[in-house]
């Protein structure tokens, strides 16, 4: 008897762009208890210092009730959430706005995420389209601990298809933080264990910091750290298929660059110990393993949060580059083969008062 043979279709090939609507709700699989051993990977992948997130004594002396995880640790893995929904079929992530970091995360709580599209227009080239979603990550009590956009050039699955009514979301240029990170006792705050002496007071408008030491980004490395974040995007880990693409090889993903930059301006904001909103950021231009990531970072504002004495807000945008120390504080954009600035990012961070 001859066997019948059916079409396999248990596996999911994700969204295309003619696939997202305007409107359209996505929730996406699986959530994530996070533990000490995703952030001692962390740890160890970026080497970040900030003493709040080293330290449950540190953390414990100021208020907190331990060691609260690594803000970027907290974006990357709702971010991975929204990959295989969002940007499987992604050429590239293009930006992100209107972030804000809402509660600290804790080892031990568990992650969900949820998308909303936002916005579409595609392509001038027919062959791809721009989708806006805004991302939430909350915690297993249902409350919002991450929000945020970001926009994704996705690829059509049929070139020849009607593109939707192109709709473009009006966002906001600077985040509207509201942070309910706990209170911190700043007479406890221990300055020369926190690795400087500056707090709130000490910054300028218009400072401008380099970060001064440089990371060499290696294969094994980047691609470990998009799977500590279950991020499946293709380009990142086939080699196979990227020899044919568009760079003949993987990709590291911006959000490693982005937790780099920030671990390298511990030197420099070594205070500035939560992120409490990303206003913007922009992947300037690829990187591949084998480059160094320098960084610096401009002190553009500086404002106290409503109703709370114990810490401020500086503004700041930091650039990261490749293969380009910073004692300079280059802003041109680096490219494929030219050195120069591949990631810059514009946010908010806590500092003690």
């Amino acid at each position: 008897m001859m066997g019948i043979r059916v079409a396999m279709t248990k596996t999911n090939a994700s969204n295309f762009f003619e696939d997202f609507s305007l409107g359209q709700k996505i929730v996406h699989a699986t959530p994530r208890t996070v533990t000490a051993g995703d952030q001692a990977l962390h740890t160890a992948l970026y080497g970040s210092r900030f003493a709040v997130q080293s330290s449950d004594e540190f953390a414990k002396a100021i208020g907190y009730p331990r060691s609260p995880l690594d803000d970027l640790l907290v974006f990357n893995i709702v971010f991975g959430k929204t990959v295989p929904d969002i940007s499987l079929n992604a050429i590239a992530n293009l930006g992100y706005a209107e972030c804000v970091f809402l509660k600290a995360v804790y080892p031990g709580d568990t992650l969900s995420a949820q998308s909303e599209v936002i916005g579409l227009k595609e392509n001038s080239n027919g062959k791809t389209g721009t989708v806006y979603v805004r991302s939430r990550g909350a915690n297993q009590h249902g409350e919002d601990v991450l929000s945020f956009v970001r926009w994704v050039m996705v690829r059509k699955r049929d070139e020849k298809s009607a593109p939707p009514v192109a709709h473009v979301p009006e966002l906001l240029k600077v985040a509207n933080v509201k942070t309910e990170f706990p209170r911190v006792d700043t007479a406890k705050w221990n300055f020369e264990l926190s690795g400087s002496p500056d707090g709130f007071d000490d910054y300028v408008i218009g400072e401008k910091i380099d970060h001064l030491d440089g990371v060499t980004v290696e294969e094994a490395e980047h691609q470990l750290a998009t799977r500590l974040y279950q991020n499946t995007a293709r380009v990142h880990f086939n080699q196979f298929a990227e020899v044919s693409g568009r760079f003949g090889r993987r990709l590291v993903y911006g959000g490693h660059v982005i937790s780099l930059a920030r671990a390298l301006s511990f030197n420099g904001l070594a205070n500035a110990f939560h992120i409490a909103g990303i206003n913007a950021g922009r992947h300037a231009a690829p990187l591949f393993a084998g480059g160094t990531v320098f960084a610096w970072s401009e002190i553009v504002d500086k404002a106290p949060l409503p109703e709370r004495d114990d810490v401020g807000a500086l503004h700041i945008v930091t650039r990261a580059t490749r293969d380009l120390p910073c004692s300079k504080f280059p802003t041109e954009d680096g490219t494929p083969e030219k050195p120069g600035v591949i990631l810059e990012l514009d946010y908010w961070a806590l500092i003690p008062r």
